[in-house]
């Protein structure tokens, strides 16, 4: 299938759907294999397995070390690496264009071919171990994980996507192939690509070296639970600021008021011309660092404000927040704000876009979400037919004050 945009899409003969964006005007390609992984296909006994299995994969096969992956890679001056999120995780590459056979090949091999050595698993148990006390060290973001972690209450989305220690400690290899095995399902993969490619020899390129060929065995859990609003106040030793989030359940990645949403977090929290920094920083001066922040997902999504600042101050900071919540709820944009708001929202997205690795991520949520593409004037189209009543409506049913959870984590 093309697309008068430049989108072309095949499914290959084993099922995996292969989306791509040709970009004739640079000299590279960003390039992602995208698995259904991470704490939405996990429990509370193996949760932090799919991001083990991320690290895993980099770590040999039959053919290539380590080594190998990375310097077949990096020494046409390529990136390689990955990441897990709640319920994806993407390998991927950005090559020049003349190295593009070679990063399929690559790809298709750490993804087909994983040793999953023994001695490799007990060396990367020690560094994920660093990678959650790392992530430990940092307040704002434990902040953040404790917040989604309540939003979603009995829900795997609630899960931490590195796991815990013990659930770490007890992975065997046993566990990490079953697990790769059933989530490497051929008509669950989608390809990406963006760039200065022809579609035709991707394709022939796949087929040649992804030779996965299993259909999908996963079981998707229900939808969460609407969450329940409240106020949960942690804390801890060798911290100095408190660190806030105040939030809610929000929109799925398909929602038609996503626009509106894009809008609603751009006018709150979106840069230093946004009401949440203007206000609370600018004029209060309770904090450094403000900010909002929205995720889509399959079915569900989440918003919330991050605020950093003394332990003194963390209940007229919250409330802060909450007048700025209620200030948009009762008073409707103008036309003026919503204009420049539409402008700043068009120019982050148009600007982004100038990276070919944000097209092919892009181009792979619209497949994996949307079944359908849209371009970039599509996109600004679209955003120009947002009106203020749809905002305000979207934000009279987000920013009640009786909707919002609330978590802190202060010094003890």
């Amino acid at each position: 299938m093309s697309d008068p945009n430049g989108f072309q899409r095949s499914v290959l003969p084993n099922g995996i759907r292969l989306v791509s964006e040709k970009i004739p005007h640079v000299r590279s390609v960003a390039l992602g294999v995208w698995m259904p992984l991470g704490p939405r296909f996990e429990t509370k006994e193996n949760n932090g397995i799919s991001h083990f299995i991320e690290h895993m994969a980099f770590k040999g096969t039959p053919t290539r070390s380590s080594l190998d992956i990375a310097r077949e890679i990096e020494s046409g001056g390529g990136y390689v690496n990955a990441f897990t999120g709640k319920e994806i995780a993407c390998f991927y590459v950005h090559v020049l264009d003349q190295h593009l056979k070679k990063a399929v090949e690559v790809l298709a091999d750490i993804l087909s071919n994983p040793l999953f050595a023994e001695d490799m698993i007990q060396h990367e148990k020690t560094v994920i171990l660093e990678e959650i006390s790392d992530f430990e060290d940092s307040p704002e973001e434990l902040i953040h994980e404790y917040f989604v972690s309540e939003l979603f209450q009995n829900h795997p989305y609630g899960l931490p996507v590195l796991g815990n220690r013990d659930t770490v400690n007890s992975f065997s290899r046993q566990d990490l192939l079953d697990a790769f095995t059933s989530h490497r399902a051929s008509n669950k993969i989608v390809i990406a690509a963006a760039g200065n490619l022809n579609h035709d020899e991707l394709c022939d390129y796949a087929k040649e070296f992804f030779q996965v060929n299993s259909p999908s065995t996963l079981d998707f859990p229900p939808s969460p639970k609407p969450h329940q609003p409240d106020r949960k106040d942690f804390s801890r030793n060798g911290i100095i600021q408190a660190h806030i989030c105040c939030g809610t359940q929000a929109l799925a990645y398909h929602s038609p008021e996503k626009f509106a949403f894009m809008i609603l977090n751009t006018v709150l929290g979106g840069g230093m011309s946004s009401r949440l920094f203007q206000n609370i920083r600018e004029k209060f001066g309770f904090t450094y660092n403000v900010y909002s922040f929205a995720d889509t997902l399959e079915d569900t999504g989440f918003f919330g404000v991050y605020l950093g600042t003394d332990k003194g101050k963390i209940d007229e900071a919250i409330e802060l927040i909450l007048r700025e919540f209620d200030d948009l709820r009762k008073q409707p944009l103008s036309q003026d704000e919503l204009s420049r708001l539409k402008d700043q929202l068009k120019g982050n997205l148009m600007l982004g876009l100038e990276q070919v690795s944000s097209r092919m991520y892009r181009l792979a949520k619209m497949e994996l979400y949307l079944k359908d593409y849209l371009s970039l004037d599509d996109i600004l189209t679209l955003i120009d037919k947002v009106t203020s009543e749809e905002v305000s409506a979207l934000a009279d049913r987000l920013l009640r004050r009786d909707q919002q959870l609330i978590t802190t984590l202060a010094p003890q």
